[in-house]
């Protein structure tokens, strides 16, 4: 789907366990500890709640029908590459992305997760408190997962 002001469309999934922790992967082209929640670019003619299914199960193995709705950000949230990075992903053509996010549950168990799928994005997972997610994140990313624990709040 294009974007508008240079931004990717794109949508991400905070995904929460029985116990209310949060699904974090560590990114596998990154050199420092970079955690992140599931995310990625909606295709063209692509509904966002579909790309976000499709993207959780591409990164994580994991299943739509394991995975229940709970609510869904009432904004689009945005962030902004460092100028370091803005060459180096998606060629150039987008200067951040702008996001429609959705708080799910997970329904299966660990061992429905498997990240060693096709085109892996992470080389390990966990889960974590919601709290700790600003501190995990990559920090160009930090304000945006601040704002998702605002917007999700009630839910966590």
């Amino acid at each position: 789907m294009s974007g508008v002001d240079g931004y990717r469309r794109g949508v991400g999934i905070m995904l929460l366990n029985g116990e209310g922790k949060v699904w974090v992967g560590r990114r596998i082209d990154y050199t420092d500890e970079a955690w992140q929640m599931p995310q990625g670019g909606i295709d063209k003619g692509e509904a966002p709640w579909a790309t976000a299914l499709r993207e959780l199960e591409e990164e994580t193995g994991i299943a739509p029908h394991l995975v229940e709705r709970i609510a869904e950000c009432p904004e689009r949230l945005r962030y902004d590459l460092p100028p370091e990075l803005r060459g180096k992903l998606w060629k150039g053509k987008w200067k951040g992305q702008d996001q429609d996010w959705y708080l799910c549950r997970f329904l299966g168990r660990d061992s429905d997760v498997d990240i060693a799928t096709a085109h892996p994005e992470f080389n390990a997972w966990k889960w974590v408190k919601p709290a700790q997610l600003p501190d995990l994140i990559v920090p160009f990313k930090r304000e945006m997962y601040r704002d998702l624990l605002r917007h999700f709040g009630m839910h966590l």
